[in-house]
């Protein structure tokens, strides 16, 4: 028989199992907002219990999402959280039959990976060179490849001679080959960095740790200042990896490097890579 729990108190459960499995932070913010979304709609619908919620339930819920402007990989997401939700209470005898399982994704077109163009790589640094922090933060993505909350939890002691040590989103290690460029940029802001007993490598002037909204934000005005359009701080990432692939990086060794759980994530990088090859050999040619 299935749990008579309400759905306020089954999301409450839910947050519970993904604290448990040591999901990032991050992750267990997205989906708890995703499911307070769809229990809000759902009770005002008059529908509390997780038991009596149909597959027409949800799709309205979805259908409502795209009425109010989400756009379709915005749903596709939620659908995402949705699905986990419903797998959670269905494992663990809270409902006997799971209707997120038909739900379908709507269709939209994934961009291909921006990668910063070698004057837009330089105008970067140029532009962030008299920056200490910040150019130590551009030079960290370019260099690496970590990601914006790998970088945001590290700390001091995380900073060796020639590698450093990043902790991904679901809480493990990993090993990361730190460039002379790099480093000597991480030394120059060490040098300057503000006193305080917070670990955290990255600080603002009165030693609180720089949170990633902080961060995206400075990258982002960063960007204009270089001129550079149509760019977000995970293009470093991309370019990170682009770059590597470009120069015969052996892809099994940027996967390992930038934390990817399968090298198919970064294969996907390949036929990029191939058309700006393409591109050059045309620029070439003229």
């Amino acid at each position: 028989m299935a749990d008579t729990r309400d759905l306020q108190s089954l999301h409450k459960e839910f947050l519970t199992f993904l604290a448990g499995q040591k999901r990032a932070n991050a992750t267990i913010l997205a989906y708890g907002k995703d499911i307070d979304q769809l229990v809000k709609f759902l009770t005002n619908a008059g529908r509390t219990q997780a038991s009596e919620i149909t597959k027409d339930d949800l799709d309205a819920f979805t259908g409502k999402l795209t009425k109010d402007g989400y756009t379709p990989k915005s749903v596709s997401r939620k659908i995402n959280s949705i699905k986990t939700f419903y797998r959670f209470l269905k494992n663990n005898g809270f409902v006997s039959l799971n209707p997120a399982t038909e739900i379908r994704h709507p269709k939209y077109d994934t961009k291909p990976p921006r990668v910063l163009s070698k004057m837009e790589y330089r105008a970067l640094r140029d532009a962030t060179r008299g920056d200490v922090r910040t150019y130590a933060i551009v030079e960290l993505f370019l260099q690496t490849g970590v990601r914006i909350g790998e970088l945001a939890q590290l700390t001091i002691v995380d900073i060796q001679e020639k590698e450093l040590m990043v902790k991904d989103t679901n809480g493990s290690s990993r090993s990361v080959p730190l460039n002379k460029a790099a480093k000597q940029a991480l030394d120059s802001y060490i040098a300057i960095r503000p006193k305080t007993q917070n670990a955290t490598l990255f600080v603002t002037k009165s030693g609180k740790p720089l949170l990633i909204r902080n961060i995206r934000t400075t990258i982002d005005r960063f960007f204009r200042v270089a001129g550079i359009v149509d760019a977000k701080i995970n293009d470093l990432r991309h370019t990170f990896i682009a770059h590597h692939l470009a120069a015969g990086t052996p892809i099994t060794t940027i996967s390992k490097i930038v934390g990817h759980k399968r090298v198919s994530t970064t294969e996907k990088y390949l036929n990029l890579v191939k058309e700006q090859e393409r591109e050059n050999v045309k620029l070439e040619e003229l």
